[in-house]
């Protein structure tokens, strides 16, 4: 039997969900919750075997960022994400989780009964890994959109800052032309850009950041660096390979 924790913030839908995984016998619901947050904290105090998780939750982190800070956590810990929403931005955050094993990703409305779930939970927690193929295809749709247009993930303000910050302007000259006050608001704006492009994480400290930034405007596509520093680029089968900046 699979110890469960079940993330869904409908508070009418999750009763009955978890009624229904405990009646299959197969799965024991160990603990419900409806936002990210609390999902973390409850894996920090009592560790599940696997997580039923919708997309979209309560609370500051959607259920793939959630489960990437837990997997930080518990490596590899399996989780079946299951949404109904149609949104770039879910599909964006999976791209960009590095999820890879021990995960299914799937429609609620084509996984509608707890019977159909279990056999995703135990392929989960057998290490295997299933993307269903509707969330497959929009996945790599969003990811042929981003990586020829990185602009296109940033609001108006925050391209016109990416241009100048390419040019190697500082924050106050950027703030300057663009006719702000205070030159925080320039670094705030940083700080969103590098969200947008996932340079947040991955750079050691905001002149890199900032480097990377102004890299990524003058290709026109979205780049990452590797622990040594090394850029890559998506190919077309959405794996990243090393990219050589001179060459292009």
């Amino acid at each position: 039997m699979i110890t469960l924790l079940l993330v869904e913030d409908n508070q009418r839908l999750r009763p009955a969900l978890a009624a229904g995984l405990n009646a299959t016998g197969a799965v024991r619901v160990a603990g419900d919750c409806g936002s990210g947050e609390e999902a973390l904290a409850h894996c920090l105090a009592e560790p599940p075997q696997a997580i039923l998780m919708d997309v979209q939750l309560a609370g500051q982190l959607n259920g793939i960022e959630a489960a990437v800070a837990i997997r930080r956590e518990f490596p590899r810990l399996p989780v079946v994400f299951y949404s109904i929403q149609d949104d770039d931005a879910y599909y964006r955050a999976f791209r960009r989780s590095g999820i890879l094993s021990h995960y299914a990703y799937v429609r609620k409305s084509n996984y509608l009964l707890p019977q159909m779930i279990v056999p995703l939970l135990r392929d989960a927690v057998a290490g295997r890994s299933f993307i269903d193929p509707e969330i497959e295809s929009r996945v790599q749709e969003v990811r042929e959109k981003d990586e020829q247009a990185p602009m296109a993930l940033l609001e108006p303000n925050e391209q016109a800052v990416a241009r100048m910050l390419a040019r190697g302007m500082s924050n106050e000259q950027i703030a300057a032309q663009l006719g702000f006050r205070d030159k925080r608001s320039i670094s705030r704006t940083n700080g969103q850009i590098y969200a947008a492009w996932g340079l947040a994480d991955t750079a050691t400290d905001e002149k890199v950041a900032r480097t990377r930034a102004a890299l990524i405007v003058h290709e026109g596509r979205l780049l990452m660096w590797d622990d040594q520093g090394a850029p890559h680029i998506l190919d077309a089968r959405g794996a990243w390979v090393p990219y050589d900046l001179l060459k292009g």
